[in-house]
């Protein structure tokens, strides 16, 4: 733990950010500051242009700086469990970015930026654990995004641009108080527990299984012992293209989502 720590938190010197980094077994510079009491975003990170991952999860962070985008040379940022409120426009300038978490923070879905859509080359983003309801349609541009966190939101329906992602093969969907209209018009009670993988990252047996189960729902026809032979009750389930929902396999531990090698 670096010496400085009190009212104000932890002081990062370039000095001690430098001593911090390390080399991943592929040859990346990561910088690992991660609950080390951290309440302000040290700028002087902004010097360190060579620094391709940057941890600064479990922290106090409040703000990222508005010219967090001059970081250019990040591949991965991991910012969960701080206190962010709001996201800055110039983390758009990060198109190389992969790896994004910035989940259990504070983040509202009007604080997110329109230029998220802008991280063309944004694999994973880990956004669960926030207040939103909503994400900026912008990002019906992430084309390159294969994993997707939603969990422990506010959303009541999935946003509609996801659809549109050809390389997505997960999203989480966990913990929201999800709902959709039925054949008559009418919203059924809130679904908080769905959790999507795109078909080809099951096995065979677990595809078969899941498939068996939506067929069996969708038929939705379940017969009620009230001696009236016709009497049925529908169940329906909503479904997406390619995307299957295997909640007996799925996890929405945080630690699971957290980006790492």
């Amino acid at each position: 733990m670096p010496k400085g720590k009190g009212a104000k938190g932890t002081k990062i010197t370039l000095k001690i950010a430098k001593k911090a980094i390390r080399m991943t077994p592929d040859g990346r510079r990561r910088l690992i500051l991660s609950n080390m009491g951290i309440t302000i975003f040290p700028k002087c990170l902004l010097k360190l242009s060579n620094v391709d991952e940057l941890d600064l999860s479990r922290n106090l962070i409040q703000r990222l700086p508005d010219n967090i985008g001059n970081f250019s040379s990040l591949r991965w940022l991991d910012l969960h469990s701080n206190k962010l409120e709001s996201v800055p426009e110039s983390i758009g300038n990060l198109v190389g970015l992969t790896h994004l978490n910035l989940s259990n923070n504070c983040l509202t879905s009007s604080s997110l930026p329109s230029t998220l859509g802008f991280l063309a080359s944004l694999r994973s983003l880990n956004l669960g654990m926030n207040r939103l309801d909503s994400l900026p349609p912008t990002m019906v541009a992430l084309h390159s995004l294969e994993e997707l966190g939603l969990f422990d939101n506010l959303f009541i329906q999935l946003p509609e641009f996801v659809k549109a992602l050809r390389n997505l093969t997960k999203v989480n969907m966990k913990q929201n108080p999800l709902s959709y209209a039925q054949g008559d018009g009418e919203k059924s009670e809130p679904e908080e527990d769905v959790y999507l993988v795109h078909e080809s990252s099951l096995c065979r047996t677990c595809l078969k299984r899941c498939k068996e189960q939506t067929e069996r729902l969708t038929r939705g026809r379940i017969g009620r012992d009230g001696g009236g032979g016709d009497m049925f009750e529908d169940k329906r389930i909503r479904t997406y293209p390619g995307l299957m929902v295997p909640n007996s396999v799925a996890t929405a531990n945080q630690d699971v989502w957290r980006v790492r090698k």
